[in-house]
Parts: structure tokens; sequence; C-alpha cells
């Protein structure tokens, strides 16, 4: 689980990224899409596990959206950072 937010988080943060330094004015809509798909797997996840492992609980979910949350956090407290930088230029 951890690994599968990690490595969605890395991939979504790698595009913004590189949509970001190509065009500033497109850098907000692959911010919007990135998070939107990074969604839509985590979900998806979520819902291929639970029918996997029938009984799954409420723990499993309350363990995967504060990772969720945490991984999105450090996601959006880099991207300001990044921004930051680049309104100083």
């Amino acid at each position: 689980m951890f690994g599968f937010l990690a490595g969605i988080t890395y991939i979504a943060y790698m595009l913004v990224d590189i949509g970001v330094k190509r065009d500033p004015e497109v850098g907000i809509m692959a911010i919007m899409g990135s998070i939107a798909v990074k969604m839509i797997f985590c979900m998806a996840f979520v819902l291929i596990y639970s029918i996997k492992a029938k009984g799954i609980g409420l723990v499993f979910l309350l363990n995967f959206f504060s990772l969720y949350l945490l991984f999105t956090a450090f996601e959006i407290y880099c991207l300001l950072r990044n921004l930051r930088h680049q309104n100083l230029k």
C-alpha cells in the first residue's frame, strides 16, 4: 500500500513538474489533472483490494486514506515550494 501510494505520487509530481516548467499557464491544468488521475487510481486500488480480500474492514480504509492524505499534503507542499521559486525569478 505504501509503495503504491509512493509510486503514484512520484509519477504525478514528475508530470506536474514537467508541465509547469514547459508552460506555467498549462501547469495549473497539469496539477488538477494529476490530482484527479491519482484519486482515480487510488479508488481503483481500494476497489480491487476490497474485492480480493473479503472483510478488510474499516481499519484498512482508515490506514489507506490517512496515507493518501499524507502523500497529497507532501505533493502539494513540494509543488507550492517550486511555484514560489518561479515567482521570485
